[in-house]
C-alpha cells in the first residue's frame, strides 16, 4: 500500500511540474522556431541571435504566469498535506 501511495505521489508531482513548465517551454520553442526561420531566410548564423530572445521571452512568460504557477503549487501543497493526514 505504501508503494502505491508513493508512486501516485511521484506521478502527481511530475504532472504538476509538466503543467507548470509547458507554457514556458512552449514559448521558448515557438520563439526558437521563428528565429530559426528568420536565420535561414537571411543566412545569419549567430548563436546569440537565438539564445537571447529565447531567454527574454521565457523570463517574460514566467513572470506573467507567476500567479498561476503559485496557485498550482499551493493547490498541490494543500493536496499533499491532506493526503499525509
Amino acid at each position: 500500500m505504501v508503494d502505491d501511495a508513493s508512486v501516485m505521489l511521484v506521478r502527481e508531482t511530475l504532472v504538476v511540474v509538466l503543467k507548470i513548465a509547458a507554457p514556458i517551454l512552449g514559448a521558448g520553442m515557438l520563439v526558437g522556431l521563428v528565429i530559426s526561420l528568420i536565420q535561414s531566410v537571411t543566412s545569419i548564423q549567430d548563436q546569440t541571435l537565438t539564445t537571447v530572445p529565447k531567454i527574454v521571452v521565457m523570463v517574460v512568460v514566467a513572470a506573467m504566469l507567476a500567479p498561476w504557477i503559485a496557485q498550482r503549487l499551493m493547490e498541490f501543497a494543500q493536496d499533499l498535506f491532506t493526503f499525509a493526514v
